[in-house]
């Protein structure tokens, strides 16, 4: 399994997944989220070498417009199945005239497709029926942790034997506080239904199993109340490698292949 983000931040969010095909010797291709315009999707997934002809699906995390927004355009475009909660799908009015290309999932329930398995898991965000995602191709592991509002006791089993993780390091605490932004949307993000905060990330990767971890990705970090320095420093100490060794995906350029 390999890996790559089209762009991570509240501009738009999309991962890229690349799996060996159960059967029909090809690569099997997902996307998780797609947060960008049509045009712009196209030339992102071009710059990972990818046509969008050959995704094989598009897994939705939640309705907002980061995350969302380019989906169905997207998957109307190419005729790229969607799957999504009942309660993501509800929450999207650009799915409407979609039927055909919907695929609805349970969020405590993996499911099965060519060479890949998914496992979806319930967490708390401000959205209707927000899923993250663990993706199994028998032999690496990648756990996608992004838009969280605070860590759950049930983390650790859904992210376990993870030989990848992609995890959000929102903002740094002191930045948020001392930020231009109004006083409620501060509190919506450190709140337990908004973003995690570097120093939650950090014990979010403490509480799993790292035994067979080889690899974190930071991700969606806020331009503004965050840098890519900090969470490196964050994340670092709790894995015992030097911070460059920690990969940040950027909301401009993606972050390129990785080996999951």
């Amino acid at each position: 399994m390999r890996f790559a983000s089209l762009g991570s931040g509240s501009e738009g969010n999309g991962l890229l997944v690349e799996a060996a095909g159960a059967s029909s010797g090809r690569a099997f291709r997902v996307l998780v989220d797609c947060g960008f315009g049509l045009r712009e999707a196209e030339r992102r997934l071009a710059r990972l070498g990818c046509e969008p002809a050959s995704l094989d699906g598009i897994l939705v995390t939640h309705e907002h417009g980061d995350h969302v927004g380019g989906v169905f355009r997207l998957a109307r475009a190419h005729g790229i199945p969607v799957y999504l909660t009942s309660g993501t799908l509800r929450a999207t009015p650009s799915a409407a005239g979609c039927a055909s290309l919907v695929r609805e999932i349970d969020s405590h329930r993996g499911f099965e497709l060519p060479g890949l398995r998914v496992e979806p898991f319930p967490v708390p965000h401000d959205a209707c029926e927000p899923v993250q995602y663990v993706l199994d191709d028998g032999h690496a592991r990648l756990g996608v942790l992004t838009d969280i509002g605070h860590p759950t006791a049930h983390l650790p089993a859904a992210l376990s034997r993870l030989t990848a993780l992609v995890l959000e390091t929102n903002h740094d605490a002191a930045l948020l506080a001392g930020s231009d932004y109004p006083v409620a949307l501060k509190r919506r993000i450190a709140g337990r239904y908004g973003h995690l905060e570097n120093g939650d990330s950090a014990r979010v990767l403490a509480s799993l199993d790292r035994s067979r971890l080889r690899c974190v990705v930071a991700a969606h970090l806020s331009r503004q109340n965050n840098r890519a320095d900090l969470a490196r420093e964050a994340l670092a100490p709790v894995l015992g490698w030097r911070a460059e060794d920690v990969h940040v995906a950027d909301q401009d350029d993606g972050l390129h292949w990785i080996e999951g």
